[in-house]
């Protein structure tokens, strides 16, 4: 499938690159939540991180604390947010796999509101083990 980040990897749509290599590039989001917002992709075309090979995945974890680090020493920031979705009822609009690092300053930045509740612990359990069994 095309997305708007397949044509910015092939060159069809001009970026501002911050990191390129083999496996991962960098750029600005041109919808930026605070200023030096930027988009961490894999070139390999995954729409879901599930979906991502290892190797890339480790790719992208591999950079994305220098780039952070990149980030806050341009921007002067203290504090981020990386945030990477999946699917369109998880708030994901481009569906490339992608994470955002998103600088924090002042009211500038992302607002997360966290809906919590307490954990089941019995339950808990079984759902730990039904996952740990179903690791590939």
């Amino acid at each position: 499938m095309t997305t708007v980040f397949s044509k910015i990897i092939a060159g069809d749509i001009p970026s501002h690159k911050v990191y390129e290599d083999d496996l991962v590039l960098a750029f600005l989001d041109v919808n930026p939540l605070s200023e030096g917002h930027t988009l961490v992709i894999p070139k390999e075309p995954a729409a879901t991180l599930d979906k991502l090979s290892e190797e890339s995945a480790a790719a992208v974890g591999r950079v994305l604390p220098r780039i952070a680090r990149a980030v806050m020493a341009a921007t002067g920031c203290t504090e981020y947010n990386i945030l990477q979705n999946n699917g369109f009822g998880a708030h994901q609009a481009v569906f490339h796999v992608h994470f955002h690092i998103i600088p924090k300053v002042g009211d500038s930045g992302l607002g997360v509101g966290w809906k919590t509740s307490e954990i089941d612990h019995p339950k808990a359990a079984i759902l730990a083990e039904k996952i740990s069994t179903n690791m590939e």
